[in-house]
């Protein structure tokens, strides 16, 4: 989830800069354009053209089983390789800020604490009901995560293009994000009642029809009012918007969050999602591995890239690729098969419901720290900015 990283005033970009106003991309244009959301429309409506409906879902599963490996567990564990990095100098009294040491001991240490003790009681209580309701909670924070990060990507792309947002826009634009949120979940609640995942049935809430319709009403007039603030600021004050950063925005708002509903799409969207992650994770990391202390800067330039650099990369993101193996697959499996359970109650791949839930909450608590405008990391590895 990318929140508002970025304050305009202290914004110093990494990649060579001709003049105050050049437009700067996370890679270029069009795998900007391709990577934030514009790709998953293409392929979207390619998919529905050409694969017939009763093969849609097997092929999704398909081709998502070998995507997840690449993209969407890895977008999970470089978070995680990410956040832990220098963890114990992050929550130490040297931290300079004590709220971002605070929000590093929260989502580092008492969150991750909190999910073990509720899936260890659950399992002690062999109760499966119980333990399926973890499933809801991470339906809750996984689309309060997907709609912060398409805010996010905005704000990235905003500052990117110096094409930026005054604080009543951003905050029309969050407060939409929100309430389309809180609508696709009391709709999502309201249309299944249960669903099977890794053996167990999780278990929805009982969503009455009056909140929905409220839901819906809510989401109606915060996109109006979204929509007007953007042409406004477009054709009546003719300030040009970021364009990647809308497509990000209204892609992640309204597509995946409704296309989460059909089971064929189900499957793939967590990999768009990932996919607009890892762009910005791999700008990031990118620019971390070039980065020279001495002089406060990264050190490669629009034409040469050092050989540590690439190295560094690399090696960044091939143990996320092995992490998410042993995270997603491994790990749960191994635990499966050699740890004795109950299951009759429980079925055979408890510990593969745990992991994927755990790490999917965990997720959300982790990057609410990362993305966030006053974390020096943020700002000197994906803005260049000290």
């Amino acid at each position: 989830m990318l929140t508002e990283t970025v304050e305009t005033s202290t914004i110093h970009f990494t990649q060579g800069e001709k003049t105050p106003k050049e437009e700067k991309y996370l890679f270029h244009p069009l795998i900007d354009f391709f990577c934030l959301g514009g790709g998953s429309l293409i392929l979207i409506i390619l998919l529905a053209i050409f694969i017939p409906l009763e093969a849609a879902t097997p092929a999704a599963s398909v081709i998502t089983l070998g995507l997840a490996n690449l993209i969407n567990h890895p977008h999970f564990t470089h978070s995680y390789q990410i956040f832990y990095q220098n963890f114990p100098q992050k929550i130490s009294i040297s931290n300079p800020s004590k709220s971002l040491r605070i929000r590093y001991i929260v989502a580092g240490l008492i969150v991750p604490t909190a999910l073990i003790v509720f899936f260890t009681t659950s399992i002690h209580m062999n109760d499966a009901q119980v333990l399926s309701y973890a499933a809801n909670i991470m339906l809750f924070f996984v689309g309060w995560h997907y709609v912060k990060q398409g805010y996010g990507m905005l704000m990235v792309d905003a500052a990117l293009k110096r094409k930026f947002f005054i604080g009543r826009e951003k905050n029309i634009l969050l407060v939409n994000a929100y309430i389309s949120w809180i609508f696709f979940w009391l709709l999502t609640n309201w249309t299944i009642s249960e669903q099977n995942i890794w053996g167990l049935q999780s278990s929805t809430f009982s969503i009455p029809i009056w909140m929905v319709y409220s839901g819906a009403v809510g989401t109606m007039i915060s996109t109006i009012l979204t929509l007007s603030m953007l042409y406004k600021k477009r054709f009546i004050d003719g300030n040009p918007l970021p364009f990647n950063g809308i497509v990000a925005y209204f892609t992640s708002l309204y597509i995946w969050m409704g296309l989460r509903l059909d089971p064929f799409f189900l499957f793939l969207v967590p990999v768009f999602h990932s996919l607009q992650y890892l762009v910005v994770v791999w700008r990031y990391q990118y620019n971390k591995s070039s980065y020279s202390p001495l002089d406060n800067r990264t050190a490669t330039t629009e034409h040469t890239v050092p050989s540590t650099t690439l190295w560094k990369f690399v090696r960044f993101v091939a143990i996320g690729i092995i992490l998410g193996y042993l995270g997603f697959w491994a790990a749960p499996q191994f635990l499966d098969s050699r740890i004795p359970y109950n299951h009759t109650e429980f079925g055979v791949t408890m510990f593969m419901f745990i992991f994927w839930i755990f790490i999917n909450i965990h997720h959300y608590f982790i990057d609410n720290v990362i993305w966030r405008r006053e974390n020096p990391d943020t700002k000197r590895f994906l803005f260049g900015s000290s």
